[in-house]
């Protein structure tokens, strides 16, 4: 009896938000598909603000949060890699909180890779409040990328 599964290359996922260190950990992931043949997939969450209602004055469009979140994404790996791309990236635009956004995406994924620290508060912080987050529950391997130029 053979098995008709399809098999899939192990996979690495990488949280973009568009900041420096989330650039540094997408050239990184490349890297790292690029020396081991994993697919990559580049995902960024999004999530309507806290006190946001939904309503725009009449006559004014309503500011679309995905499609926003889905121009950072390819606008960052555009910045972050040029046109010399030499591998596939697939992108994953997903609503929700960032840390359970990639928790779920790298489920069953070889390694997550994410920078130190996004767009968050504390910017002196070492390790943002999302990569603290994943690296205590990922159920994967997880590599937390530090902006080089960041000291």
């Amino acid at each position: 009896m053979s098995d008709t599964t399809a098999i899939q290359a192990p996979l690495i996922v990488v949280g973009v938000d568009g900041s420096e260190p989330s650039k540094a950990a997408l050239r990184w992931a490349v890297w790292q598909a690029e020396l081991t043949g994993y697919a990559l997939v580049a995902a960024i969450a999004w999530d309507f603000p806290h006190n946001w209602t939904g309503w725009s004055p009449p006559g004014e469009p309503s500011f679309d949060w995905e499609d926003s979140a889905r121009d950072i994404l390819a606008a960052t790996i555009d910045e972050a890699l040029g046109t010399d791309q030499v591998i596939e990236i697939r992108t994953r635009v997903v609503q929700g909180h960032p840390a359970g956004v990639l928790l779920d995406e790298a489920n069953g994924a070889g390694l997550l890779v994410v920078g130190n620290r996004g767009h968050g508060g504390f910017s002196e912080a070492l390790l943002g409040s999302v990569g603290q987050h994943l690296t205590h529950h990922a159920t994967c391997p997880i590599v937390v990328v530090r902006d080089p130029q960041t000291r």
